[in-house]
């Protein structure tokens, strides 16, 4: 329900960040980055995402393919934990989110309720007067939650991506990127281009990707490589269990 269909947008913009920095050959030189080729550059891009153990991500704008504009905050690492919050735009709603160890919190906006789950919404929210819903990360009904929260399966997209040589992959010019000297490298395919705007220093993260073309124009900007994801989680008296939840809501009138 409220959970699946969030995480199944976040999903989807997960899958656009990794697409973007996947393939390439398996080469490495010694060269600076900024000389190398963009197949290499994608390379050493890819292995730093590879490696990253946690990570923040700010995806915002239209992926297309009937999507709204939406925007995406999200800290999450390799052990399932993530905190943050998803914003459907235009008044449509917005879901903070938390996962720590087994344990997954979403709290909806009276907008969601409103406009998502236009019949009985209104009921939940009355229910939940403002409180978090919690349930377990074992609960199928919250399984996107817990795959959109778990830095491993943006890793597994990266690796079932890595050796496509689909379209067209070309360098740019040197650029700054908040604050960051990056070398951009794109790939068109499929009337859409992707670029990846990778930091020319340390472990040559991507530290913006953009989406254009074909019905998409959206951003995902990468931060926070190996920092610990926020530990706070709501206390008790602001949940409410998501079976409990499911279970009383009141009927419409």
């Amino acid at each position: 329900m409220t959970g699946q269909r969030i995480a199944a947008r976040a999903a989807a913009c997960a899958t656009a960040v990794v697409l973007a920095v996947a393939g390439g050959t398996a080469a490495r030189a010694d060269d600076d980055i900024e000389s190398l080729p963009a197949g290499q550059i994608a390379d050493r891009s890819r292995d730093a995402l590879l490696d990253a153990r946690s990570l923040h991500l700010r995806v915002r704008g239209d992926l297309g393919e009937n999507r709204s504009p939406m925007t995406v905050e999200l800290s999450l690492d390799r052990d399932g934990n993530c905190a943050g919050d998803v914003d459907l735009g235009k008044g449509k709603g917005r879901v903070e989110i938390v996962k720590r160890g087994d344990a997954v919190w979403l709290k909806p906006d009276a907008d969601f309720w409103e406009n998502q789950v236009p019949v009985g919404g209104s009921a939940f929210e009355a229910v939940l007067a403002g409180r978090y819903m919690k349930g377990d990360a074992s609960d199928s009904r919250l399984r996107p939650v817990v795959e959109a929260c778990d830095l491993g399966t943006f890793r597994e997209l990266v690796s079932d991506n890595a050796d496509t040589a689909a379209g067209t992959l070309t360098k740019g010019q040197v650029t700054t990127v908040g604050g960051v000297r990056t070398v951009p490298v794109t790939r068109t395919l499929h009337g859409r281009q992707l670029t990846a705007y990778v930091d020319t220093g340390g472990e040559h993260h991507p530290v913006r990707i953009t989406v254009r073309g074909d019905g998409a124009d959206a951003a995902v900007d990468l931060s926070g490589f190996d920092r610990p994801v926020p530990t706070a989680t709501p206390p008790a008296d602001e949940t409410v269990d998501v079976s409990a939840l499911l279970g009383r809501a009141p009927s419409q009138s």
